[in-house]
């Protein structure tokens, strides 16, 4: 497959243009989120209109801009207060489904004004809150949602003692009935009690879930800095599996999401034996960390400035840092991670991507095992909203196969 040259993207005079919804906070609301928001699709899952329409006035009328501030975030707290206080009203009049509605509509919340990236005091502040309000939302499912901490045993002495996970199983898997598992990579901004509906599309078909961050966010213990640290993470985290009995490890099947994707493909090369199969979407591994893709991802359907987050993600003091850097020292052909042996490996995207350029799922083709793909044509980052409708089936089938 021949690849045009670096530079003549196939997103065409678009990867110039910068969207319209980076003029303002006005313009991101009215025009790209607030339709998600009123029909609770990514990324206002579990969350309402009521809530989120009434904070964006504010931020519109205070002219607070930017999301990577404290005032941004601050701006959700008075919302998140008020449904708290009725949450608790409802927990102690043993109203257990109004009160869980409740706790998801403020980790929604949460959610939101923690974007993009946990850079301050504040955000960590509004990112604790959110995974509080998420157990306690979770807490009455009757296939139960628990974080735990697994012991990173093969890290360095840079990176924390514990990777802190949530895990959901059917109730009736044990160690006399292991359950197929899926390891679910979270994203740039995207985190463990984001994928409600994911895990209950796991659980509905007999499977397990084990989600976990990406090195450079959220609770993630991995040193950012070092691209070999995940590969430690996965270590660890198979270990403690294989100890808990309740996974089936000969049916282990990872999905990266987003900057998950490029994990996804990692893992597939890293620690092939230990998966049936994996599930890259919306992958960047080599063209995504290029300075001349990097310099305009910030023009394109992120919903802030990309850069500033990528550069904290990856160890970087700045975007320039990362503009210099980056293709080097962590692009998957570079390092020559993709000339390996894989375990069957399906890469999803829009052909329209501009976070993660399609050119980079195209160049993984020409290297190492044979790939299994479905890129959806004009569709933008991770093939939304049809992809799940590819992924879901290829699962059940990798799932099945002996």
């Amino acid at each position: 497959m021949k690849l045009a040259p670096e530079g003549d993207w196939m997103l065409g005079e678009d990867f110039t243009k910068r969207a319209k919804h980076h003029e303002s906070i006005k313009a991101l609301w009215e025009t790209k989120w607030k339709f998600p928001c009123s029909i609770g699709v990514y990324p206002f899952h579990d969350g309402k209109l009521e809530d989120f329409e009434p904070v964006f006035q504010y931020l519109i009328e205070n002219n607070i801009n930017d999301a990577y501030t404290d005032a941004y975030t601050t701006a959700f707290f008075p919302t998140c207060d008020a449904l708290l206080a009725k949450a608790e009203s409802e927990t102690l009049a043993k109203n257990h489904a109004e009160a869980s509605s409740l706790y998801f509509r403020i980790a929604a919340l949460y959610r939101i004004s923690r974007f993009p990236i946990m850079n301050s005091p504040i955000k960590y502040q509004a990112w604790e809150a959110q995974k509080a309000a998420y157990l306690k939302a979770t807490a009455n499912w009757v296939d139960p949602l628990t974080e735990e901490l697994i012991p990173h045993t093969f890290r360095t002495e840079e990176e924390g003692e514990h990777i802190p996970v949530y895990v959901r199983v059917p109730v009736t898997a044990s160690a006399a009935k292991p359950v197929p598992t899926m390891l679910l990579i979270t994203g740039l901004d995207g985190y463990r009690p984001d994928n409600t509906q994911r895990s209950y599309e796991f659980v509905s078909r007999g499977w397990g879930v084990v989600i976990v961050e990406i090195p450079g966010t959220a609770d993630s213990p991995a040193d950012a800095k070092d691209p070999s640290s995940p590969d430690r993470l996965w270590d660890s985290v198979f270990k403690w599996m294989r100890e808990r009995k309740i996974f089936d490890m000969k049916s282990v099947v990872s999905w990266g999401l987003s900057c998950g994707g490029y994990y996804a493909v990692r893992i597939a090369h890293t620690h092939a034996k230990q998966l049936k199969g994996s599930v890259a979407q919306g992958a960047g591994v080599h063209h995504f960390f290029g300075e001349g893709w990097l310099r305009k991802a910030d023009d394109h359907e992120y919903p802030f400035d990309l850069s500033p987050a990528l550069a904290q993600k990856y160890g970087y003091s700045s975007p320039e840092e990362l503009f210099k850097g980056a293709q080097e020292k962590f692009s998957l052909l570079s390092t020559g991670i993709v000339q390996k042996p894989s375990c069957r490996l399906l890469l999803i995207n829009g052909t329209h991507d501009g976070l993660m350029p399609i050119e980079d799922s195209l160049l993984l083709m020409n290297h190492g095992s044979p790939k299994e793909a479905r890129f959806f044509p004009n569709l933008l980052h991770m093939g939304y909203p049809v992809s799940n409708n590819s992924i879901y089936p290829w699962l059940e089938g990798v799932m099945a196969s002996c």
